[in-house]
């Protein structure tokens, strides 16, 4: 996330449109991409059943937090949605992988480009919306230390969870991280965050070249994890 995230808030005072499309086009096609090749597969992997309850369980709680928390929008808060979400996925996958490490510790450089897979472009994706909301980017460090604060812990106490608080937790994290990616896919509608309110000339062309770049970019980040995955693997 600390590679991420100064480029997303570097990102805002950009005012060309395809800017913030392949910024978010790359991040997100790069996030559903590791959600799948390396989180998915770990929750079940720990127990099928409770992984795919958790799997379930974490997406819909990452949609009714973000749609439930509209109400906080006006507080005056230094964190918003997509930080809050990664916070939550990142306490909750920290608390396994701490485990996982403890009992397996030859997972060390698999787990560890499945972590800088998903959270670089995660960093980005959520500092670009804290920057073009004017806060702060430092409401990342949460979610960004979220994960080593607990499972440095949990792999010093040595705790031993049953395999399906472990799938559980997993599908949990997974299942969060997912609907963030999918909430950051490009949507090129009129006034999104990737389609400017303001501009000249034929609005619909214009739509259709953005669509075209955002179906581009969320491949292109997809790839790009997969070529990880591959020299991984």
């Amino acid at each position: 996330m600390a590679l991420g995230a100064p480029l997303g808030a570097r990102a805002v005072a950009s005012d060309h449109p395809l800017e913030p499309v392949w910024g978010y086009g790359l991040a997100s096609g790069a996030m559903v991409t590791s959600t799948a090749l390396f989180l998915v597969p770990q929750a079940l992997s720990q127990n099928g059943r409770f992984g795919s309850l958790g799997i379930a369980a974490g997406f819909l709680l990452g949609y009714v937090g973000h749609t439930l928390g509209h109400r906080f929008t006006h507080l005056d808060v230094p964190i918003d949605h997509t930080a809050a979400e990664l916070t939550i996925h990142a306490l909750s996958a920290g608390a396994i992988i701490g485990a996982i490490y403890t009992a397996m510790p030859s997972l060390t450089s698999v787990l560890g480009v499945a972590l800088v897979a998903h959270k670089a472009p995660a960093g980005y994706a959520a500092a670009r919306r804290l920057a073009s909301k004017g806060r702060s980017v430092t409401a990342l460090l949460l979610p960004a230390a979220a994960v080593g604060l607990v499972a440095l812990p949990v792999g010093i106490i040595g705790v031993a969870p049953s395999s399906g608080l472990r799938g559980l937790l997993f599908g949990v994290a997974a299942g969060v991280f997912l609907h963030v990616a999918v909430d950051l896919l490009p949507e090129c509608t009129t006034g999104s965050e990737t389609c400017p309110a303001d501009f000249e000339g034929d609005a619909h062309q214009l739509q259709d070249r953005l669509r075209t770049h955002a179906a581009l970019s969320s491949v292109v980040g997809g790839v790009v994890v997969v070529l990880m995955w591959l020299l991984v693997g």
